[in-house]
């Protein structure tokens, strides 16, 4: 499975983007789909999941209330919805898939294809 992550861009604090994941190879929903995050020096963290049964998982705590995550399954897309940016969220954002269906969605150890990354840099 290959994926492509687009959408990113300079928005200002408070702003909104929507990152999305173009997935190629096989169907969406065979995959728990994640995005994840890595800051300049920073270690890639988790912001949230959709399992692959359709069902989101719990998001990181520095995103929650703010960012959605949804997929469409007819084009095999992998959404992230983001409103209410803050500059903490300037980061290289990555969509992954886990073809093992792992339990640990949280962790990038879980998933075995990542796209490329998308940045999003939130100044004013």
């Amino acid at each position: 499975v290959q994926l492509q992550a687009s959408g990113g861009g300079l928005v200002q604090p408070g702003g909104s983007l929507r990152l999305s994941c173009a997935v190629s190879g096989r169907s969406i929903n065979n995959y728990n789909m994640g995005w994840f995050r890595q800051a300049p020096g920073k270690e890639r963290e988790f912001v949230v999941a959709i399992r692959w049964s359709g069902s989101r998982t719990g998001s990181a705590d520095s995103v929650k209330g703010r960012f959605t995550i949804s997929r469409d399954v007819a084009k095999n897309m992998l959404y992230l919805q983001m409103n209410n940016l803050k500059p903490e969220d300037t980061a290289v954002y990555y969509c992954a898939a886990d073809g093992g269906r792992s339990v640990a969605v949280s962790l990038p150890q879980s998933y075995g294809y990542w796209g490329q990354g998308t940045q999003v840099t939130v100044s004013s």
